[in-house]
């Protein structure tokens, strides 16, 4: 069963029933739904980012998850989709690299390589950007040190954060069991 390496972004507070979610509270509920299909689930802290690309927005939370999984690429793909749509993403109703109420990006699968840019639902992994995203290597570092796995190459990881500038990634919440 490959490993898989999820990137898990939210700026963007939710409102269910009349309760108020905050980005930290919904990648918390997006870990709960990705443990119901990711076995050996293990989660990052939770980290606040400021925008990369669109940088007139509020500041991400971000975490990294990683964990065995079954299906194939594009399942997973489509379980994420709808992770994201119970957590109030509307793809059509976004402005690109804005504020959303979660993203959920697949960094790596196991050592499969995927190139599909069909124009409805694209996918490449490993993700294009991951190399340049500190809120994506310093979280999935903090998982793989805490590992006795040696499942993904943490020095090859290691050499692309420390080629990065600061990108202003700071710890929001020490990682708890989901």
């Amino acid at each position: 069963m490959p490993v898989v390496v999820l990137g898990l972004g939210s700026n963007k507070s939710l409102c269910i029933k009349n309760k108020v979610l905050s980005s930290d509270n919904i990648l918390n509920k997006a870990c709960s739904e990705l443990k119901k299909h990711i076995k050996e689930l293990r989660c990052s802290s939770i980290y606040i980012t400021k925008p990369l690309y669109m940088e007139e927005q509020s500041d991400f939370f971000n975490m990294v998850v990683l964990g065995d999984y079954s299906g194939s690429p594009r399942e997973l793909l489509n379980l994420i989709h709808i992770i994201e749509a119970k957590y109030g993403r509307d793809r059509s109703l976004e402005t690109f690299k804005g504020p959303r109420t979660l993203d959920i990006d697949i960094e790596l699968f196991g050592d499969i390589t995927v190139n599909d840019n069909s124009l409805s639902n694209p996918l490449f992994i490993p993700h294009p950007l991951m190399s340049e995203r500190q809120f994506v290597l310093i979280p999935l570092l903090e998982i793989l040190n805490n590992s006795a796995e040696s499942i993904i190459d943490k020095q090859k990881y290691a050499q692309m954060l420390s080629k990065l500038q600061d990108q202003g990634v700071r710890l929001w919440k020490s990682s708890r069991k989901h």
